[in-house]
């Protein structure tokens, strides 16, 4: 298919940003048809006008109604941010049963200043290859790995628009009465939470710089475990564990019985992390239990690079951090099939052996590796900035034009890592 030829777009969420707006508007420009699914209020403030359509129905009620949106409008490609959503799941399911394109967005792999965008899937579902031959040959092909940072994020692009996005869905549910939020905390629980957070922000990370100080000081090796965000999709539908605590359970039980003695494990609470989950009891109480008491250090934020800079390797379930302590040449263990789970990058045998392996990632596979994933299924740009945003559906708009979505030769079928995923556990 060229851009020549017409194709009907249908959109559904979208980050909380002008980002599919804006999208959409560069497809029609170029002479194609664009539509838009809104399920709640928050959905419509960013998207509404000519082309959009409101669904007020059941989650149960949803497969139905998007299959025949999608023949009585004559849908060519389906577009979504966040493949896992419940929404976005099923009419996906609804979308490849009848032969139309899928294409999933995300924040980047790349982070911070890239997005997602494949055909198909993201993350454990990706096609991107895992063969580091086949990895290779694509570095080959493509540009060179740009990496550094051109965009400065503000924080306002990113709490302004998820405070209105929530409260106007809290406060006028009514209007479309069945919507799902994919989220795990009702906002307006976890505002209160974040305003606590933040007052004690600065006390909290002066004390964590501290902390790491004394720690690198102390010239103790210790390896790290970079906590994730309990409603991450990464944990509740491509990972095996019920929550981070039974990662973390995971991770202890191993690190007990496998690790030097002399050796400590620092917990790291995500930046991110809204305090319901009491990670500075919880993660306490749990190496109590695994008689680590004295080898487990909770730290409650701070900066990765410091730890990173000193640390013996990374453990993860599947966070950018991972990518980030490849990066940095750290020995690095996940926990399920990430995108950057590549034999040569990660740790491949099992996590009993990973405490005194002697490895460290292959500096040459990983510059193919990040020149081969940015020149495929990554885009620069960002939300959280408006010319990163500007950059973005530019980008993001042209490889939709020119249906180059994982393009050249970065789609695998079946998804590589899937299989691996689900003879772990992972619900997919």
């Amino acid at each position: 298919m060229t851009t020549t030829d017409r194709r009907v777009f249908l959109f559904l969420q979208g980050p909380l940003s002008p980002l599919f707006r804006l999208i959409g508007a560069e497809l029609t420009g170029h002479g194609h048809s664009v539509h838009r699914i809104n399920l709640s209020l928050g959905d419509w403030l960013h998207w509404h006008g000519t082309g959009t359509h409101n669904y007020r129905g059941t989650v149960e009620a949803w497969p139905a109604h998007v299959a025949a949106a999608m023949e009585r409008l004559g849908i060519t490609d389906l577009v979504l941010h966040g493949d896992r959503r419940i929404y976005h799941r099923l009419a996906a399911e609804e979308a490849r049963a009848r032969g139309i394109r899928v294409i999933a967005t995300e924040l980047g792999y790349l982070r911070p200043d890239w997005m997602t965008i494949e055909r198909d899937a993201t993350s454990t579902g990706s096609h991107f290859p895992e063969d580091p031959d086949h990895i290779r040959r694509i570095a080959a092909s493509v540009p060179q790995f740009a990496s550094e940072r051109l965009y400065k994020g503000s924080f306002w692009k990113v709490a302004a628009p998820d405070v209105i996005y929530n409260l106007s869905n809290s406060f006028l549910w009514f209007l479309y009465p069945h919507f799902q939020r994919h989220t795990i905390y009702h906002p307006i629980v976890e505002y209160g939470a974040w305003i606590g957070r933040l007052m004690t922000e600065s006390r909290r990370m002066r004390a964590i710089a501290g902390e790491t100080e004394a720690l690198v000081a102390s010239g103790r090796p210790f390896y790290v475990f970079p906590m994730q965000l309990e409603g991450d999709f990464q944990i509740r539908d491509h990972s095996p564990f019920s929550g981070m605590a039974d990662a973390l359970d995971t991770v202890l039980s191993s690190f007990r019985e496998h690790a030097p003695k002399d050796v400590l494990l620092i917990v790291k609470g995500h930046p991110l992390e809204n305090g319901l989950e009491r990670w500075p009891r919880v993660v306490p109480s749990l190496a109590e239990k695994h008689g680590l008491a004295g080898r487990v250090r909770f730290l409650d934020g701070g900066r990765l690079d410091a730890l990173y800079a000193h640390a013996e390797g990374v453990v993860t379930v599947n966070s950018s951090a991972g990518m980030e302590a490849i990066q940095a040449g750290l020995r690095t263990k996940t926990l399920t099939p990430a995108i950057y789970d590549i034999e040569g990058l990660t740790f491949s045998g099992p996590l009993d052996a990973f405490w005194t392996a002697d490895f460290r990632p292959d500096a040459a596979l990983l510059a193919d590796f990040l020149r081969a994933l940015a020149g495929t299924v990554q885009v620069r740009g960002t939300i959280y900035s408006d010319d990163g945003l500007a950059a973005a559906v530019t980008g993001m708009a042209e490889r939709i034009l020119t249906n180059r979505l994982n393009a050249p030769d970065a789609f695998v079928d079946p998804p590589p890592r899937l299989a691996r995923a689900r003879a772990i556990g992972a619900p997919l």
